[in-house]
């Protein structure tokens, strides 16, 4: 591979921030993205690609054919979707959507993976693998990439690596962050209701106070991380909603409790799902109320290949230089290319967009959120090297 590459993504560089800013005043939600998915069609098919569309109601695959394939298919995914989120005003490309807004990036990763389709359609004779471009709906908590697997986007194509990018805010900039193993967390949502028997706020006697019930049992759930969980292998339990009454001297007839569960493994997560209604459960018992409980499955742990991470880091470094490639720490967030990497070796990758000195850090999912551009470039670069391998 030339160092070409390095050239032609800077050329194309400000025809990728112009698609991010088109991209960025049209969010659409999950499952939703009727305008996102035409333009992307739009702009592979200008590329002379192969272009599927309406994979999983509104996902889009382009196929890049390898002009002398010697190795199976290599997936790159960049997730589509917006969040009901209102912008904070004031930016020139900012959300013209009401109550919608890309506020996690994902307008920048279909710009990058555009740019990655461009530049890799000058360097087809380089291939020696077909590259399936894939254009994810649903990554919001709709599971939109096992959507598009249970509709054959992995089989159909036998691809046998996958890799992604995201734009991340919390790291400069200029920087590539990757790590091995597990890299983001799994994630669960429980809703409890504590079910007792209203009354009078003065004669507490006559009642059952699922308030206090569920005060109890806030306090008790935090002895699930500390005393069911091996103290090395990380762990969250948090109560994020709590709902319970309208007025100050009336006992309510129930409070509802609503909470995330985060961890890194499968044991450790069926430790979690096992151990909170147990304790839910015990301690309605002990307050003589009774629980409702739902838990509501989310995504698994995004858990990297070792020789995947490995590979990368050696595009990375002759993109930002052997010194901006860092191995991040795990985050307790969570994000559904694990579902893709449940099925074949690859990685989930960082690449930083802030830059404090612009302020530009306001944090994912944030009505301010925005990124440095430049981060643009060096996303497309490493697509387009991890596709030539």
């Amino acid at each position: 591979m030339g160092d070409d590459v390095k050239d032609r993504v800077r050329e194309l560089g400000e025809s990728i921030v112009a698609w991010r800013r088109t991209l960025h005043e049209r969010p659409e939600l999950g499952f939703e993205e009727h305008e996102t998915a035409a333009f992307v069609a739009e702009k592979l098919r200008g590329l002379s690609l192969d272009v599927e569309t309406g994979i999983a109601k509104t996902g889009v695959v382009a196929v890049l054919r390898a002009r002398r394939a010697a190795k199976p298919p290599v997936l790159l995914r960049a997730d589509m979707d917006g969040l009901p989120i209102t912008e904070t005003p004031g930016r020139s490309y900012g959300s013209k959507i009401a109550g919608r807004m890309h506020a996690c990036g994902h307008d920048g990763h279909v710009a990058m993976l555009l740019g990655a389709a461009a530049v890799l359609s000058q360097l087809a004779d380089r291939l020696d693998r077909d590259v399936i471009l894939c254009f994810q709906p649903g990554e919001e908590g709709f599971g939109g990439a096992q959507a598009m697997i249970d509709e054959g986007v992995l089989a159909t194509h036998g691809v046998a690596e996958a890799y992604a990018l995201h734009l991340w805010s919390y790291f400069p900039a200029g920087t590539i962050q990757l790590r091995p193993g597990p890299s983001m967390a799994g994630q669960d949502e429980f809703v409890a209701t504590i079910i007792g028997k209203g009354g009078h706020g003065a004669v507490p006697h006559r009642a059952i106070d699922p308030v206090v019930a569920a005060a109890h049992a806030i306090v008790a759930l935090q002895s699930v991380v500390s005393r069911s969980v091996d103290p090395v292998r990380p762990a969250v339990v948090t109560v994020g909603s709590l709902h319970a009454g309208t007025a100050p001297n009336a006992i309510p007839d129930s409070a509802s409790l609503h909470g995330t569960l985060r961890s890194f493994d499968e044991e450790v997560r069926e430790t979690l799902r096992r151990r909170v209604p147990e304790i839910l459960n015990g301690i309605c018992a002990a307050s003589g109320c009774r629980l409702d409980y739902e838990l509501r499955p989310g995504y698994p742990a995004v858990v990297n290949d070792a020789d995947a991470v490995r590979r990368v880091r050696e595009h990375a470094a002759r993109v930002v230089g052997p010194s901006n490639v860092l191995e991040h720490d795990p985050t307790a967030a969570a994000e559904d290319f694990a579902y893709f990497l449940r099925r074949v070796p690859g990685a989930f990758v960082f690449v930083g967009a802030g830059n404090a000195s612009r302020g530009i850090d306001a944090p994912h999912h944030s009505a301010r959120f925005d990124i440095d551009e430049a981060s643009l470039t060096v996303g497309t670069e490493l697509l387009t090297r991890i596709a030539l391998g």
